[in-house]
């Protein structure tokens, strides 16, 4: 059983991803907080350096350094932050990837399937032509009557505007299919020999998957936020250090060396920033909350999309192996039918326009279980690896 995607489907999403302006978008904004994270980890203060001169009774030269101490830990609260960030980041990234990978399949499944039902809708078209010029000819011998023709005539007309639906419908479907990108090229005679099973499969870890790995980060940022709060309320000294030259006495004949040393430290005041750190433990209690949300949504969705799949892959097995899905074997007995008389030009038309819109029915069926399997893969973690592991499987 193909349990991988074909080696171009792989190629394709690949090419895809390069191209994509959202996955470009989203690298980007991993970059941006790469950069945030190098900057928060860079020191809080700079050195300052001050040169004085006095021209009075004393003459004063002195140059002084100075430098802001952070003795609570600022910096490092600031980098837990950054680093929180990169990491959230990134699992919008690999979602941005995924999601984007997801879109094209589904989209690249529903205009194959769509092309096939254009084929379908054009035999239809050819045996409602067949139809009305064997009932033409009937009506010169005088085995079917005008009403019949005209029926025939009727249902020819109706198969032709069904036609012209269905290759609208493949347009939008190639054109969803372009507008995200990807190589056009890919050939018209690549298919997925069945539909997988789900039986054994070893989904991904739900903490792995990027929406749990980015509610993750959101509550480590959150946290880490608490304590820049709560070390911004200590206020950080500032040491200065002085040193020059002191001329006094009468004509400025007496030279001294001065050496100072300066310490200041605010005092906090007017304002505590207590309300910083309210705001900060509120801000973490929602991304905790959201944390949970996002857990419970993970399952939940892992949980229908199997489901859904697994009913629809059994519904479409059921379909193949039906008589259902014996198009031309019917269609072929009902022309031997009608012309032989045992039918009437209505039943005809009835059961053959029956068979035609099971056909489609097939077609759609087929449709929606290939994106329900893109779904549970997307849903289970594992659809990158399913696109990643071509080179596995490389006889296919």
């Amino acid at each position: 059983m193909n349990q991988y995607a074909p080696v171009e489907i792989g190629r394709a999403i690949r090419e895809l991803w390069t191209l994509s302006p959202e996955v470009r978008a989203a690298r980007a904004e991993l970059e941006v907080a790469g950069a945030r994270a190098r900057a928060a980890g860079q020191p809080l203060y700079n050195p300052e350096l001050a040169l004085s001169a006095e021209n009075a009774d004393v003459d004063r030269r002195t140059v002084g350094v100075s430098l802001g101490l952070d003795l609570s830990g600022k910096r490092t609260a600031r980098r837990a932050v950054g680093e929180a960030g990169v990491v959230a980041a990134r699992a919008g990234y690999d979602q941005m990837r995924r999601d984007i990978a997801a879109r094209w399949l589904k989209a690249w499944f529903a205009a194959r399937l769509a092309v096939r039902e254009t084929e379908l809708g054009r035999r239809r078209v050819e045996l409602m032509q067949r139809f009305a010029e064997l009932a033409e000819r009937r009506l010169k011998v005088g085995d079917i009557s005008i009403t019949e023709r005209d029926l025939a005539a009727l249902a020819l007309s109706e198969a032709q505007a069904q036609q012209a639906a269905l290759l609208g419908r493949a347009a939008g479907a190639q054109a969803t299919l372009a507008a995200l990108g990807g190589p056009a090229d890919m050939p018209d005679s690549l298919t997925l020999r069945s539909l997988p099973a789900i039986v054994g499969e070893q989904p991904a870890a739900s903490d792995q998957l990027p929406e749990m790995r980015q509610a993750q980060a959101r509550v480590e940022s959150a946290d880490a936020g608490i304590r820049v709060a709560q070390r911004q309320r200590v206020p950080d000294p500032v040491i200065a250090l002085t040193g020059g030259r002191v001329r006094t006495g009468p004509g400025a004949g007496m030279n001294q060396n001065v050496i100072g040393l300066n310490l200041t430290v605010p005092l906090p005041v007017r304002n505590s920033y207590r309300a910083e750190v309210d705001s900060a433990r509120a801000e973490a209690d929602a991304a905790l909350a959201g944390l949970d949300a996002q857990r419970l949504a993970v399952r939940a969705r892992h949980r229908e999309s199997e489901l859904r799949y697994a009913a629809l892959r059994d519904a479409s097995a059921a379909f193949s192996g039906s008589r259902a899905a014996a198009f031309d074997e019917r269609t072929a007995l009902l022309e031997r039918l009608w012309q032989a008389g045992e039918i009437g030009t209505s039943d005809y038309l009835v059961q053959l326009k029956q068979s035609v819109d099971t056909a489609l029915s097939g077609i759609a069926l087929e449709n929606e279980t290939w994106q329900a399997w893109i779904d549970h893969l997307s849903a289970a973690g594992r659809l990158v690896a399913w696109i990643d592991a071509d080179d596995k499987d490389s006889s296919r």
